[in-house]
């Protein structure tokens, strides 16, 4: 498999799903943020840029400028992987916060502005307020990613914040359920593999 492979979106948080742009499902490890295509395949799955944004940057990019985009957002990716890694399962305590001035000077890039557009959602002729950013450069891309990593610092608990269980699993993932007893990216994954190993091995031990 590789990076043309659907993205995984199990961390029940969009910033998780970030981290977890790089995994190794099944025995070869795909990082889908490999390479400037690769970053706008993501994005779209990840429904964080209008398609036709990303349309126009794959037109309109210079040679290479994809790229390097890319190679941003992986650094952006391991630096906020290795702040989450060394505070889950515990609540974010507030001397975490000048840790995060790297992500604080990102948001600062953002262009954001509102508009009042028809309510798609019904034809009464009500208005919607609807956030919306310009796209100056490829660079701009970053900026969803920052606020989905903002917002997530912001609004999520880490103490419920769990690695899978699963052998040799990356995959991260916030705990929702009742009872926070999730242990597994996700049943189809990991949770049937572990079932499968328990089983081969009570069959052994008998």
């Amino acid at each position: 498999m590789d990076n043309h492979s659907p993205a995984i979106f199990v961390g029940d948080a969009p910033g998780l799903d970030f981290l977890n742009s790089v995994a190794t499902p099944v025995d070869t490890p795909i990082d889908w943020l490999s390479d400037g295509e690769g970053l706008l395949r993501w994005l779209e799955q990840a429904e964080l840029v209008p398609r036709e944004t990303l349309v126009a940057m794959r037109e309109q990019a210079l040679p290479g400028e994809l790229d390097k985009v890319a190679d941003q957002a992986r650094s952006l990716r391991e630096w906020f992987r290795a702040f989450v890694l060394a505070r889950k399962g515990k609540p974010l305590a507030s001397d975490a916060l000048s840790e995060l001035e790297p992500l604080n000077r990102l948001l600062e890039r953002d262009e954001g502005f509102g508009r009042i557009v028809a309510d798609q959602r019904d034809e009464s002729g009500e208005f919607a307020f609807r956030p919306m950013r310009k796209w100056r450069s490829p660079e701009a891309l970053l900026l969803p990613i920052g606020e989905t990593l903002g917002r997530f610092v912001c609004t999520e608990d880490f103490s419920d914040v769990k690695a899978c269980e699963g052998h040799a699993c990356t995959l991260l993932f916030v705990d929702h359920t009742r009872g926070h007893r999730r242990r597994w990216c996700s049943m189809a994954m990991c949770g049937n593999r572990a079932k499968q190993a328990a089983h081969r091995h009570r069959l052994k031990q008998s």
